[in-house]
């Protein structure tokens, strides 16, 4: 069965230690956060950077992207990203 892109964000949370949603939500900066330490990219969570700057530095961590600029996708994840990170998060 195809998983849903609330299913896997759901996952995603799960192995960063955050709660699952039942209604359909973007993740949180604190989230975003979590994600980030989990994949080593370093963020200052007493000063949070901008959403778009955290999904870049998630999205080169873990290998979808040469660096973590932020410039050409502010946008939210996508499913097949979302896909990348969880296998990404379930081998750390």
């Amino acid at each position: 069965m195809t998983r849903t892109v609330d299913d896997l964000r759901n996952e995603i949370r799960r192995e960063v230690g955050r709660h699952e949603r039942v209604e359909s939500t973007a993740f949180t900066k604190e989230a975003l956060a979590a994600i980030c330490e989990t994949v080593n990219y370093d963020v200052d969570t007493s000063d949070f950077p901008s959403k778009p700057q955290m999904r870049a530095g998630i999205r080169w961590k873990v290998g979808l992207e040469d660096d973590d600029d932020p410039s050409g996708t502010g946008r939210p994840f996508r499913k097949a990203e979302l896909e990348s990170i969880a296998t990404a998060l379930r081998t750390e």
